[in-house]
Formats: structure tokens, C-alpha cells, sequence
């Protein structure tokens, strides 16, 4: 029996590069650069820059070197000594995050007699979900709850003249297609209050078509997740809300039907960021464990508007089963259901359905926070 140490190519090239990049700065610590043609100096480095700064993009030091030789032959006078040592601090910024990076890998020892597939554990915690985490609701300008039916501990708002029977209901003989899903933006533009992690310029009214700011983001961190649970995921940023809101439901059909030329799914998540009319303040917030989590809606559509929809209980039974498990694991995450006669393009699918996330109140990181408890959710549910 002996120990084996398995390493990813792609980290084994990661230091290699680093332990290249250090002979490289050696070389250039004893080497002296003409300054005007008279005067000679060395480059100085503070081994503390090195520790102190960091940088996110690994490309950055293509783009330092740029067009510049790595060791030029002497200084001119037009070419300032500051600007050749930060190239220098760059350098080993760079090196600094590769090292750093959340997506450096642990390397795992096991013993090839218990296990022959060893393991390399990859670290990362920002996803980390507490088991059983206390959930409160927590919202700081609480709108009262409004609906008219319950239906195993699930609120449901009814806006439609259907009477919800159990035949509707009852989510047990659900049968779909549970591994891929389709994730994608009728309203893509929408975004949320400022914060300090993500301050953005509003192009309208709590909207923008900077995506790193949108309910897209929400959906990259949805896809994310979800991923992480072996799901396949189509997750699709189309603006279908710009320049112009109206329509936004024909393009995102159009979209949608695309897709699934090429990707055959039931699961159709249109994400959404909500609004209650006037009250921009409005942030519907549960808090889990430490985390402060934007509250989540399904929206659910009927043929009750009298547009072809044939499936639309079988869409109703997914929200229903997926509400049910988020009630029993994290109550209060899901605000009570709506059910309208709009289709809300929810015919393409037998699990389709909207999902409102937060309200204009909220915060990008609080949406993003509800994200890995959505998919928990639906990995217990679905896998």
C-alpha cells in the first residue's frame, strides 16, 4: 500500500507558470537599467507589495506587458522608471492571485488499497449552505400577505375563476424531464437597490443593461449552483426588454423556442426581480442561518385568458412540490403563490413557471444569496 498525490493538469501548469514568473523576477532584481545614459540603477522591490495587493483577472498580465519588451535594455527619457516597476508589482499581483484564486484546489492523500478513484477537493465555501439553519422572515417594510386558498401549508393568491381541486393540486404523479433546465430573462434589464458590492448607474427605473447589475446575474449564480448538483442548464441573457419593454414576452418566446430546438427541457425558469407598484422601498428578506436572502414568488400562469395552454396544472403541481419541500427546510423563503389567467409563455414547458426574486428593495447580494437555497431546494426535490 502507498500513498498517491493527484494533481489537475491545470493546477500543475498553474505553477509551473508561477515558479517561472519568480526566475524571472530574480533575474530582473540584479539587473541594472541605465537611466539617461549616466546613472545606474537597481530595481527595488518591497516583498510586502507582493502580499499586499491582488488582482481577479489572470489576463491582466498579458495586458501589462503589452507591446513592451520584459527586460527593455535602458530607460529613456520619455519612459518613467514608476511605470516599469509597477509592471514589475503587476507581475507578482498576478502571481499572488493565481495562487489565491477560490478556484485553487486542495490536494487529497488516499490510500490506493481503500480508494483507487483519489479525489482533488476544490475549495469553495461561498455556496456553503448550514443544515439545519434557523429561517425567520425579516423584512424591514412588511407588506400583508394576500391570498385565498391553502393547500398543504402552501398560500395560494387565485386570480383565476378555476376552483383549485386536488385533481389540479396534487403534485405526486408529476412526470417530467428532471435534469435540464432552462433559465432565462422576460425582463432582463430589471435590477435592485444599490449596495456597496454592486453599485451601479440606473438606466431606468431600478433597471439597467449592465447584466453584472440584472436579474441576470441572479440567473448566473441560479445556473451556478445548480450545476453544482449535477443539473444541465441552458442559461440565456437575451435582452428581451430593450430598448423597448413592450413585447417582451413575444421575444422571450422566441427565444425560448429556440432553445429548445437543440435542448430538450421541461424545467423552463423565466427569473424575474418583482415590484409592487409605487413602494420601490418594498424588499421582502428571510433570513437563513447568517445569510439575508431576498424572498422568493412563483408567478403561474392558467389558459384562463383563452391562449392555448394544455399544461398548465402540470406547471402548477412543479411550484407546488418545489413550494413544499422550501417550506419544510426553509419556511418563509417562498411568498405565497399567485395564479393568474395570463400564460406567461408557460406552455413550452410542463414545469414552467415564473420566479420572482426580491423586489426593487432588495439588494443584488441579497438575491444572489437566495440562489444556493433555491437549489438546494430543487436537488431535493428533483434528483
Amino acid at each position: 500500500m502507498f500513498n498517491v498525490t493527484i494533481i489537475k493538469l491545470k493546477d500543475l501548469i498553474k505553477i509551473v507558470f508561477v515558479i517561472i514568473i519568480i526566475c524571472v523576477f530574480f533575474r530582473i532584481l540584479f539587473k541594472t537599467i541605465k537611466i539617461n545614459n549616466t546613472q545606474e540603477k537597481r530595481i527595488e522591490f518591497n516583498i510586502s507589495d507582493f502580499i499586499k495587493f491582488g488582482i481577479n483577472n489572470e489576463s491582466s498580465i498579458i495586458k501589462a506587458f503589452s507591446g513592451t519588451n520584459l527586460i527593455p535594455e535602458e530607460k529613456t527619457e520619455d519612459v518613467e522608471e514608476t511605470s516599469f516597476n509597477k509592471k514589475i508589482q503587476l507581475l507578482f499581483k498576478t502571481a499572488t492571485n493565481i495562487f489565491n484564486s477560490k478556484n485553487l484546489t486542495k490536494i487529497e492523500t488516499t490510500n490506493s488499497g481503500e480508494n483507487n478513484n483519489n479525489k482533488i477537493i476544490e475549495e469553495n465555501t461561498k455556496n456553503k449552505i448550514e443544515e439545519n439553519a434557523k429561517t425567520e422572515i425579516v423584512t424591514p417594510n412588511p407588506i400583508k400577505e394576500s391570498y385565498d386558498q391553502e393547500y398543504n401549508g402552501i398560500k395560494i393568491k387565485n386570480e383565476t375563476d378555476y376552483e383549485l381541486t386536488d385533481d389540479i393540486l396534487n403534485p405526486n404523479d408529476l412526470n417530467i424531464n428532471q435534469n435540464n433546465i432552462i433559465i432565462f430573462h422576460t425582463h432582463t434589464c430589471e435590477s435592485y437597490t444599490s449596495s456597496e458590492s454592486y453599485y451601479y448607474e440606473s438606466t431606468g427605473n431600478y433597471r439597467t443593461t449592465d447584466l453584472n447589475y440584472t436579474v441576470s446575474k441572479v440567473g448566473d449564480e441560479l445556473t451556478n449552483c445548480l450545476g453544482d448538483y449535477g443539473f444541465n442548464i441552458n442559461h440565456n441573457s437575451t435582452y428581451h426588454d430593450y430598448p423597448s419593454y413592450t413585447g417582451s414576452y413575444n421575444r422571450s418566446l422566441s427565444t425560448v423556442e429556440g432553445i429548445l430546438q437543440n435542448f430538450n427541457s421541461d424545467i423552463i425558469i423565466d427569473l424575474h426581480r418583482d415590484a409592487i407598484g409605487s413602494n420601490n422601498s418594498y424588499a421582502p428578506t428571510v433570513k437563513i442561518g447568517e445569510d439575508y436572502c431576498s424572498q422568493l414568488m412563483f408567478v403561474m400562469g392558467t389558459n384562463g385568458g383563452g391562449l392555448y395552454h394544455p399544461d398548465w396544472s402540470s406547471n402548477l403541481k412543479f411550484a407546488i412540490k418545489i413550494q413544499e419541500k422550501a417550506n419544510e427546510v426553509y419556511p418563509g423563503l417562498f411568498k405565497p403563490l399567485i395564479l393568474r389567467n395570463s400564460r406567461y409563455n408557460q406552455h413550452l414547458g410542463k414545469a414552467a413557471c415564473i420566479i420572482e426574486v426580491g423586489a426593487t428593495g432588495n439588494t443584488l447580494d441579497e438575491s444572489i444569496n437566495s440562489m444556493k437555497y433555491l437549489a438546494k431546494i430543487m436537488s431535493l426535490v428533483l434528483k
